[in-house]
């Protein structure tokens, strides 16, 4: 045998050692089937959801079922749940900032909302 070629525990040894190589995380089927039923069931409950006349709800109630369908796949499909801290915490602050930019669009949408109503009806009233 000649002295370049590589054994087999000279390749895992390498692999091992590589900073970038965190070991694959295979999930078992049952929890891939169970994640991909959860987010069929909560598919229908958005569905089910807008048949409803919620008021104002409706916003907080579709935003809500959309951040946990979106949890679930980056900590399942994405495989957050097992990656470094950090990760996971960049994207729970984006998160974070996305809830605070619509909250203010929704605070400033209900500052105006009330003018806005009472002149398109104003207009309504005048075109007849």
């Amino acid at each position: 045998m000649s002295s370049t070629s590589a054994t087999s525990t000279d390749v895992h040894a390498h692999i091992d050692d590589d900073p970038h190589h965190d070991g694959h995380h295979i999930l078992p089927l049952w929890v891939l089937l169970g994640t991909w039923g959860a987010l069929m069931g909560l598919t229908v409950f958005t569905v089910t959801a807008s048949t409803f006349d919620l008021g104002a709800f409706d916003l907080p109630v579709a935003m809500g079922i959309a951040t946990v369908k979106a949890m679930l796949v980056l900590m399942i499909f994405m495989h957050l749940g097992f990656d470094k801290g950090f990760h996971s915490l960049l994207i729970f602050g984006s998160f974070l900032f996305v809830f605070l930019f619509i909250s203010f669009l929704l605070i400033d949408r209900g500052q105006y909302q009330p003018e806005i109503s009472s002149k398109t009806s104003e207009t309504l009233l005048q075109g007849n």
